[in-house]
């Protein structure tokens, strides 16, 4: 018998009960409970004696051993005693049934309630992606219309200052074409007596104003005139009108400029006298825009430009080392005039004054002119090599005036070329600062000197007389050499070798030096830290001195 779908237990009555209606199919989350359920019914006594009689289904033998010594309580007609013990049996048993039936009936209700949860939880995962996929989509847009704005701005920008330019070219050709009827207009009412000024006026033309600064250009006017006093022009530009003029010819395709529709180029002559007279006096920039009637800037970038096209165009033709005929004529030069053989040059080297730098000032620093002249300076090196005519042959420009001469020396491409064996059976005359090498010659440092020692001192300070002189020369000629620039430390490199360029044209020229303006030069001399390097430099010293005292060419003057 099968238990209705309410869940509860059949009838206890005395008769059968009527058969139920078939129960509506249940869902998959509880087909397995309610299978149980119908199991459970079915199981169960259809009588309330199978449920009452403990002997039922249990053979006689048995049942007689059962009530075997005990006498069996006798039933009612009615059913008293027996009927009630059945329905209690059953009323318990249907009580467990309807307690199992609401367990899982609970058990049914949360599982429900999960998948709910799980079902709203999704569902607000699906909503809340899909908003932030709204929101990106919107962002995308927004951001993609303010790009195109942007880009219709910029062409909007761009195609404006097209139209300026092209107006510009316009108006200026205009003004071109105003000032050529003008000039034919001013011809026309000259030849037939009219006032130029009313003939101008008359066409309606007018010449188109240009924002340049108006200055003065009387100074430079009157200096380039052919004119003025040659000997001014010497005084001004440290040299004459021809070595300018040539220096002009050799430099014009370097520096030249073209004319513009807004302004004239400024001539070759006029910048390379801007440079040139910047490295003779020094000025400061403000002063050579007065004078030239130039802006600030525009000198500054001038004296760089030509300093630069200076040592791209003349070192090479004035500023080289000497081949192997100029080598041999040196050489017998400095050996007429002192009695040393092999000597090709005279070596010196001096410092220039700089502004402190921003970076590595301990490497700039000056101890010595600091000390001697109670200020503090900064330097660069500047070493030089002379041949006996007053020219430079080599320069190394830019080491650091902390750094003593000899240090400077090794670093120079002048020590590489002598490590290359290009120094051979040839010497280089230096001071007490430089060491005794296969190369250089040097003169005595130690003390107690022989007679033959300071004989050969003598003709060594000969010979660095040459050098010391050239390099006093180059500093009257080029003020600028003597105080701080306002070059940057990058650019004075460049600024220098173009003066030592300058230096050799004047001196190939025979371009003499004013007395007024001579310098002269003080360099503290420092003795290395081991003044010989080589034993045959050593011993080839020895000898020379000894040649020049036998010989008759070591002088008495040290007496």
């Amino acid at each position: 018998m099968r238990s209705p779908s309410n869940g509860r237990p059949p009838s206890t009555g005395g008769g059968a009960a009527p058969a139920p209606a078939p129960a509506p199919a249940p869902d998959d989350d509880f087909a397995f409970y309610y299978s149980f359920l119908q199991d459970a019914a079915a199981d169960a006594p259809s009588s309330p004696l199978a449920l009452d009689d403990p002997t039922a289904g249990v053979p006689a033998a048995a049942a007689g051993a059962m009530t075997n010594g005990r006498r069996r309580k006798p039933r009612g007609p009615d059913g008293g005693d027996g009927e009630g013990a059945g329905a209690a049996a059953a009323e318990k048993k249907g009580g467990k049934k309807r307690s199992i039936a609401r367990i899982l009936t609970s058990l049914v209700a949360l599982e429900a309630e999960e998948h709910a949860d799980r079902a709203g939880a999704a569902d607000a995962s699906r909503r809340e992606l899909a908003l932030l996929e709204s929101n990106a989509d919107t962002r995308s847009h927004a951001m993609m219309d303010y790009y195109a704005k942007m880009e219709g701005s910029f062409d909007a920008a761009a195609d404006a200052d097209a139209a300026a330019r092209s107006k510009r070219s316009r108006l200026a050709a205009s003004a071109a074409t105003a000032a050529v009827v003008s000039a034919d207009d001013s011809a026309a009412a000259s030849a037939s007596g009219a006032s130029p000024t009313r003939a101008v006026v008359a066409a309606g033309h007018h010449q188109r104003r240009l924002w340049v600064k108006d200055r003065s250009r009387d100074w430079w006017d009157k200096c380039s005139s052919p004119d003025y006093p040659e000997e001014d022009f010497r005084r001004a530009f440290r040299m004459g009108r021809e070595t300018f003029d040539m220096i002009c010819d050799a430099l014009g395709s370097a520096v030249a400029k073209e004319d513009t529709m807004l302004r004239a180029a400024i001539p070759v002559r006029q910048r390379v006298a801007v440079c040139i007279w910047r490295l003779a006096t020094g000025e400061p920039l403000r002063l050579v825009s007065k004078r030239f009637g130039l802006g600030i800037s525009t000198c500054h970038k001038l004296v760089l430009e030509v300093c630069a096209a200076i040592k791209t165009v003349l070192m090479p033709r004035f500023l080289q080392w000497p081949d192997e005929s100029a080598a041999a004529r040196f050489k017998e030069g400095f050996e007429r005039s002192s009695g040393v053989p092999g000597v090709i040059g005279a070596m010196y080297t001096t410092h220039i004054p700089i502004i402190a730098p921003k970076i590595s000032v301990a490497a700039y620093f000056n101890r010595r002119h600091t000390e001697r002249n109670q200020k503090t300076s900064y330097s660069i090196t500047l070493q030089g090599v002379v041949g006996p005519d007053g020219a430079f042959t080599d320069v190394c420009i830019g080491w650091p005036g902390s750094m003593p001469d000899d240090q400077v020396l090794e670093k120079s491409m002048l020590h590489q070329r002598a490590a290359a064996g290009m120094m051979r059976d040839s010497w280089l005359v230096g001071g007490a600062s430089y060491p005794l090498m296969d190369w250089v010659l040097v003169p005595y440092t130690h003390p107690n000197l022989t007679w033959t020692q300071h004989a050969f001192n003598e003709k060594v300070g000969e010979l660095r007389r040459v050098a010391v002189e050239a390099f006093a020369r180059l500093k009257a000629r080029w003020a600028c050499l003597q105080k701080r620039t306002e070059v940057k430390l990058q650019d004075l490199p460049v600024v220098l070798g173009a003066c030592c360029v300058l230096h050799n044209i004047c001196e190939l020229r025979g371009e003499e030096v004013d007395p007024a303006i001579r310098c002269e030069l003080v360099d503290d001399e420092t003795t290395p830290e081991n003044p010989v390097r080589s034993e045959a430099a050593k011993l080839a010293r020895d000898g020379i001195a000894h040649n020049l005292l036998h010989r008759g060419f070591a002088g008495t003057t040290f007496f």
